[in-house]
């Protein structure tokens, strides 16, 4: 069941400063980008780098901002380092979102073109 209290009385000051340096991690499209990379599967940096197009050492320099902000963790296996999304809440949020701008284009697809031809 939901919680019944509003979500602004749910967070501290400090809390929502937190949810605001989150928001702001995500902003970066390359970052974005990376996140979404860890949300299905663990990845490797030269896995991301090879798929987005970056540079590891870019790919790297991100990865340490969204681990401290907490939104990516690490697992090492063997001599590679793993990187995905553990935290459930995170994974849910961004599956939503992934789902609404997915929807919003197929909406976008659904509706008739106006343009003349």
């Amino acid at each position: 069941m939901p919680n019944a209290k509003p979500a602004l009385a749910r967070v501290s000051e400090d809390q929502t400063a937190e949810l605001a340096d989150m928001f702001r991690l995500m902003s970066d499209p390359s970052r974005l980008r990376i996140i979404l990379a860890c949300l299905e599967t663990p990845t490797s940096v030269g896995d991301m780098a090879t798929a987005l197009g970056l540079s590891p050492s870019l790919v790297s320099h991100h990865l340490r901002l969204l681990r401290a902000g907490r939104l990516i963790q690490a697992e090492r296996r063997g001599n590679r380092v793993y990187y995905l999304i553990t935290d459930e809440h995170i994974r849910r949020v961004l599956s939503d979102m992934v789902d609404h701008v997915a929807e919003s284009d197929d909406l976008d697809a659904d509706e008739p073109n106006d343009s003349p031809s």
